[in-house]
Parts: C-alpha cells; sequence; structure tokens
C-alpha cells in the first residue's frame, strides 16, 4: 500500500544545524511537492541560483499502521543529493539527481507524529553525473518528484517487469524479497472477452491478444497476489503485447517497418525549474503526439513517470537515456555512479512498452571500452529484450551497443544535409540519427 507524502511540507530556504531538532518558526514555508526552491527568471540567470542547501520537514501520521509490516520512504526524484534523518535518527546520504531509491524505515517509523527532515544540497557535485565538467542543460533544485510512503508484508516483491509479446506469450519478471518460504504467487488479468485470465508461475500465453502499436496502444493490467500464510498483498501493474526490432535497414515494431521521426524532450520548464505538476507532463506527451512525432528521447536523463506512463497510453515511443554530457570522469567514484544510473535507469523503466532502446553512453562523449562495458552488460543483464543506443557526434566510434546512435550536425549547411550512415562507421549494426538542426543553423535570428 502506498501512502502520498506530497501535501503540506514545511520548508526553510536554507540549512542550520539547530533545525535537526527544530525548525526556525519565522521563516517556515508551507509547500507542496513537487516543489520549485527558487524560481528562476525566463532568461538570463545563473545557475548559482539554485545551487544551494534547502531544508524540508514533513509531519505525518501513518494510515492503518501496522507494526509487523514493513515500510518504506519512496523519493521518486530531486536535485542532488540529501541528508535524510526521520525522528531524529540519522538515515544517511543519498543521491538522487533523476532516478528514484527507497530507504528502509521500519525500524524508526511510528503510526503518528513522524518527524521527516531533508537536508536537500542542490549544488554540482564532481562526484555524481552529469556534473565534473559543462552540462548544455540546467539541473535545477528542489523535492521536484512526488514523496511517498509504502507498506509491505514481510515477504514482498518489486521491480515488476512485463514482456509480452504478440504471439500472446507472457513473462512476469520481478525480485522476490521473502522472509518466508511458504508463499503463493498467482496473476490474473481482464481478457479481452471480459473473463479473467488467471495463472500461477511466470509464464502464461493467450490467443489472439490485442496488440498495442501507435494507433491503437492497447494496454493491458496485470494483478499479482502474493499469499503469506494467511495474509495477501497485491500489485497492480500495466503491460501490453508488442513485439520491437532494430534492423539494419531501420526499426520494426510488430514486424512492421516504422520510419522513426522524433524529438529530443528536456523536463524542465520556465519559472518552476523541474518541479513540473502530472498534468504538465502529461501535456508534454500529448503536445508531441499532436506534433507529428512518434518517437521522444529523454535526453540526457531519466524523466517523469507520469511522463512515460502517458507515452505508453498514446502510443509514443521513447528512447531513454543515463544522466551526462559528453563528460566522463576518470573518478571511481563518477564511474561507479554512472554504471548505477544505468541500473536504476532501466529498473525504473522497463515495464513501459513504450520505451524500445535504453540509452547506456553518456551523450557525446568519447570512446571508454571499461566504462560502457559495464553500462552495456547492466542493461542487458536487467532486460534481455531491449537493445541499446549510443550516442555521439564524431565518426568511427567504437560501437559497444546495439544501435550506433550518431548526432549529425552537418545540416547546418542546406547543401548538404545528412551524412550518408556508410560514411559513418559502424559495421553491420542499426545506425540512428538522434540530434539534427535544431540549435544549428539555418534556424538562428541570425542566418541568413
Amino acid at each position: 500500500m502506498k501512502q502520498s507524502l506530497n501535501f503540506s511540507w514545511s520548508f526553510i530556504p536554507y540549512f542550520e544545524d539547530v533545525f535537526l531538532k527544530e525548525l526556525n518558526k519565522k521563516d517556515i514555508q508551507e509547500v507542496n511537492i513537487p516543489h520549485n526552491p527558487v524560481e528562476v527568471p525566463y532568461n538570463y540567470f545563473s545557475e548559482t541560483s539554485y545551487q544551494k542547501v534547502f531544508t524540508y520537514e514533513k509531519i505525518f501520521d501513518v494510515k492503518n499502521f501496522d507494526s509487523s509490516l514493513l515500510y518504506f520512504i519512496n523519493f521518486d526524484g530531486f536535485m542532488l543529493k540529501a541528508k535524510i534523518y526521520l525522528n531524529d535518527n540519522d538515515l544517511g546520504e543519498h543521491v538522487s539527481g533523476y532516478l528514484p531509491f527507497k530507504l528502509d524505515v521500519t525500524k524508526f517509523i511510528k503510526e503518528k507524529n513522524n518527524r521527516l527532515l531533508v537536508v536537500l544540497d542542490s549544488s554540482e557535485d564532481n562526484r555524481y553525473p552529469p556534473f565534473g565538467f559543462a552540462v548544455d542543460y540546467l539541473t535545477f533544485s528542489g523535492i521536484y518528484r512526488e514523496v511517498s510512503l509504502e507498506s509491505h508484508l514481510s515477504s514482498y516483491l518489486d521491480n515488476f517487469y512485463i514482456h509480452a509479446d504478440t504471439k500472446g506469450n507472457i513473462e512476469v519478471i520481478y525480485d522476490k524479497h521473502l522472509s518466508d518460504e511458504n508463499v503463493k504467487i498467482t496473476h490474473s488479468f481482464e481478457s479481452d472477452e471480459k473473463d479473467i485470465v488467471m495463472f500461477e508461475g511466470d509464464n502464461f500465453k493467450i490467443n489472439n491478444p490485442k496488440i498495442w502499436d501507435l494507433s491503437s496502444p492497447h494496454l493491458y493490467t496485470l494483478e499479482t497476489t502474493l499469499e503469506v500464510n494467511d495474509k495477501k498483498e497485491k500489485y497492480i501493474n500495466r503491460f501490453a503485447f508488442r513485439d520491437i526490432e532494430f534492423k539494419k535497414d531501420g526499426f520494426y515494431l510488430n514486424d512492421k517497418k516504422v520510419k522513426l521521426v522524433g524529438l529530443n524532450r528536456h523536463q524542465g520548464y520556465p519559472y518552476m525549474g523541474y518541479a513540473a505538476s502530472k498534468a504538465l507532463q502529461i501535456d508534454d506527451a500529448d503536445i508531441l503526439k499532436d506534433t507529428g512525432v512518434n518517437v521522444v528521447r529523454t535526453s540526457h536523463y531519466s524523466q517523469s513517470e507520469h511522463f512515460l506512463n502517458r507515452c505508453d497510453e498514446i502510443g509514443l515511443l521513447v528512447i531513454d537515456e543515463i544522466p551526462g554530457w559528453q563528460h566522463i570522469s576518470k573518478e571511481e567514484v563518477w564511474r561507479n555512479a554512472c554504471v548505477e544510473n544505468t541500473r536504476r535507469m532501466v529498473l525504473k523503466e522497463r515495464n513501459h512498452p513504450s520505451i524500445i532502446a535504453y540509452g547506456v553512453r553518456i551523450d557525446e562523449s568519447n570512446d571508454d571500452h571499461e566504462l560502457y562495458a559495464k553500462t552495456n552488460q547492466v542493461a542487458h543483464e536487467l532486460d534481455k529484450y531491449r537493445p541499446t543506443i549510443g550516442v555521439r557526434n564524431f565518426k568511427n566510434s567504437e560501437l559497444l551497443e546495439d544501435i550506433y546512435g550518431y548526432n549529425d550536425f552537418s545540416c547546418d549547411s542546406l547543401k548538404i544535409g545528412l551524412i550518408d550512415p556508410k560514411k559513418v562507421k559502424h559495421g553491420e549494426k542499426p545506425y540512428l540519427v538522434t540530434e539534427y538542426l535544431g540549435h544549428m543553423d539555418p534556424v538562428k535570428p541570425t542566418s541568413d
């Protein structure tokens, strides 16, 4: 069960050690999550204006508290790192950036009057991607995605991924956390005939499923039930029957070749930075679809689940990407964080049928065999059904990914257009232009 922790937070735009015990009441602002600590001008401002330390406090009761349950606090996203305290217990410093994480708070939570304190540092930190050198996008600040309290039985499941193909095959993949071997796991969903299909085990097949495609993105809902002795816990996840494949001659959806025409998306908004509501995330997906594109690249980081859910619902394809831009650090902490970002991204997003490839290379970075061998390995181990892509802006790059992504800016001269893919060495693997035109000539005000 999930309980929202998004409303009625106390916020102070700075931090002092005394706040570990009690906030300075005269400076408290009441805010809701998502929250942007510093409203930025429309243009011409310094990124240092929001790279500060902020204090958030949430006082809450636990609905239907049960001391036999496990409790976790989920942070969907904040920028960049935070020291977190619950009821005066130090839960450590945690890095979010663009990816969620959960904290086991079972030992520290109580039924009434819990005090959750988040000391958020939105400063750049060279130990973590995308930082370490220049970044071509703004990272903003705040607890800009939702926060929730999640409860589970002592045995529970998470990280669900339902892979289903056009032949009707279903494979349910998830992580098991079992404190008792006496468990029973069953799955069910409503068929197209409105019958309830039930099965045990994690593989099943139905006949003549409705297929998810760009014009009819049909979604099913799987209910998984975990029984432990006389107790039950249910998990609800959507899925779709569809096949994807990148071949040398292009992309295929359900064995039909589809010409990919798309745009890159950043998650920043004027004034509010990253703290956009669910409604705005949905609106962005709808705008893209209405524009006529069929694919969006989340450059260059993981984006909101609300946005991705909407892409599932409207049939908008997605290529996601790990955080970063050009820079690769030689520091072990940074490199480990890059690999960990890949793991967290795939686990967060693999259950979205709209996702068609994982970007596991820092955008426009140099070759790095050791690092990108690891990111590719992690992605393939967690999801054997999707290809990886690496985006570069130079030719003759080492290709460890399944798809050669290329930012082709030769089009700044209208006489040239795009380069012939045969002139960009990529062997026999598929090739995809991941950026072109856009911010280049001839679209600038100074262009002739």
